[in-house]
């Protein structure tokens, strides 16, 4: 997953990995604690390393954290510090010989996508230009930083055309290197007047259907909890949920003021 989206400014510091993308995106803006460690006064020395370091770029520090036993160490430190949980992601997991043609999509023979998806190794200005206007937040120099993160590993962009021949919606499988012969799925984003019409779920079969040709063993995916409608898509697809991760964001400090 960290391979899968790469901050253009990382260190390791203490056993945790600081990721900063001047502030696109949670996942490339926020530590990964990777050696976390049972011992709260070592966690607090690192904890103080990694606000000086956010400070220096004039970010917030904010953790990816995932929500089981292994991180309750870290989560109660955090707890104590006034750490705010936000954004409850769930990783859903799909095993490639499970991965099958999903209800309502027409069947299609394997590893042969749809004629009318176009497949390419970089995000074109249409791809980036749609998956930014329903899931960016900034002006074009976000969009700047957002173009290298994608292209930070080697990736295949998807993108579907509505009958009139405008962007409908776009997808990305994501290759990194390392990641043990799987494949991620991302920027899944529908133009808001062109949902329900099933461009998301030609996307997806399409990214499986590429994923399936290089013969990956099994795809991650992540979503918010809180989009019902996404989660039901990669459910149809089959992708079952395997943990889950918040993200805690330290609490701005209050200065006095006057007299």
């Amino acid at each position: 997953m960290d391979s899968a989206w790469p901050a253009p400014d990382r260190a390791e510091s203490n056993g945790w990995v600081l990721r900063a993308a001047s502030g696109v995106t949670q996942r490339a803006n926020s530590v990964w604690a990777r050696e976390q460690g049972s011992d709260s006064s070592a966690q607090y020395v690192a904890l103080r390393a990694a606000r000086n370091w956010y400070r220096d770029r004039r970010l917030p520090l904010i953790f990816q954290v995932f929500d089981d036993p292994r991180s309750a160490a870290l989560n109660a430190v955090l707890d104590g510090e006034g750490f705010t949980r936000q954004s409850e992601t769930l990783v859903m997991w799909l095993e490639a010989e499970t991965a099958g043609v999903m209800p309502g999509h027409p069947v299609q023979q394997p590893g042969a996508p749809e004629s009318a998806v176009e497949i390419s190794t970089e995000p074109s200005a249409e791809w980036l230009d749609l998956w930014w206007r329903v899931d960016g937040r900034g002006g074009p120099a976000g969009l700047a930083t957002a173009r290298t993160i994608l292209t930070g590993c080697p990736s295949v962009y998807a993108l579907v055309r509505s009958d009139d021949g405008v962007p409908a919606a776009v997808g990305r499988l994501a290759l990194p290197r390392g990641a043990g012969n799987h494949g991620g799925i991302y920027c899944m984003a529908t133009r808001p007047d062109l949902r329900r019409h099933g461009h998301a779920r030609r996307i997806m079969q399409t990214l499986l259907c590429e994923g399936e040709a290089r013969q990956l063993a099994g795809y991650w995916l992540l979503v918010t909890a809180a989009n019902h409608g996404a989660r039901q898509l990669y459910a149809g697809a089959g992708f079952v949920e395997a943990g889950r991760y918040l993200y805690r964001q330290d609490r701005p400090k209050r200065h006095l003021t006057g007299c």
